[in-house]
């Protein structure tokens, strides 16, 4: 069982010491356990790689020698939603070539810049340990407040925030109940359209829409060429967030005629 309050105890919080700081595999259920406790989101997503940061300290054990490791972030690599996902980079680029990045977490405390060094670490292993990935996708939440800071600092493309035409929405099927992704109405509808669920279902639900999130892309491998040939074009990278105000509304089942 993890010791989280022993994971966070910071050494520095000045500039990190890669000298001090190693990039590997980790357990999954080790990876969820910090993704849930700590991941501002609080939620786990299927993953394919699941990336550890660990930090050598310097203290040693009075009564014995070796290497003192703390688990001090993760990173979160899965398969894209949607049968286009590659060809929504690149025309040249299959489903199967790229990779999401659903999470990423350091805890506080191990230095400036760590994330965006984290993160490029994970590109060198994701080189060499799947040579398969050709590119990788991700969304910063403008609901968190996020820009895509750490996509910034290691050179991610950013394609606006406009991609997917229509809007989203979340689902909450009792008053008091979780919210609900879209993805989980259409494997019970057949459709996240609440309309058309208002058409279909015999009980209320409760929608809010969701903000539209920016979208980033890394090219690991063939970058010019791929480049060259992005569906959607590179744009200036976003500095503020901007405000979102949540609306939640109840709808009603649409009475059917007799």
């Amino acid at each position: 069982m993890l010791n989280f309050t022993a994971l966070t105890t910071c050494p520095t919080k000045k500039s990190h010491h890669p000298e001090k700081l190693t990039v590997r595999p980790v357990n999954k259920s080790v990876a969820k356990d910090i993704i849930v406790n700590n991941h501002y989101s609080g939620i786990w997503t299927k993953v394919s790689y699941a990336l550890g940061l660990f930090y050598t300290s310097d203290d040693q054990h009075q009564f014995f020698s070796g290497v003192n490791e703390k688990l001090i972030g993760i990173a979160c690599y899965g398969d894209p939603i949607g049968r286009h996902s590659g060809a929504s980079i690149s025309e040249q680029l299959d489903r199967t070539e790229v990779l999401e990045l659903t999470r990423l977490f350091v805890f506080d405390g191990y230095g400036s810049n760590i994330e965006s060094w984290f993160v490029g670490q994970t590109f060198k292993w994701l080189r060499e340990n799947a040579p398969h990935i050709r590119a990788l996708i991700s969304y910063s939440d403008p609901k968190a407040g996020h820009v895509g800071t750490v996509y910034q600092a290691t050179n991610w493309i950013y394609q606006g925030n406009r991609i997917r035409p229509n809007d989203s929405w979340m689902f909450r099927w009792t008053e008091e109940g979780d919210w609900h992704h879209s993805r989980t109405s259409y494997v019970k509808y057949g459709t996240n359209d609440p309309v058309q669920i208002q058409e279909m279902t015999l009980t209320p639900f409760w929608i809010k829409k969701e903000p539209r999130k920016h979208r980033y892309v890394y090219l690991l491998k063939d970058r010019k060429k791929l480049f060259k040939n992005l569906k959607y074009p590179a744009l200036p990278y976003p500095k503020v967030a901007g405000e979102f105000e949540e609306e939640i509304h109840k709808l009603e089942p649409v009475e059917r005629s007799k």
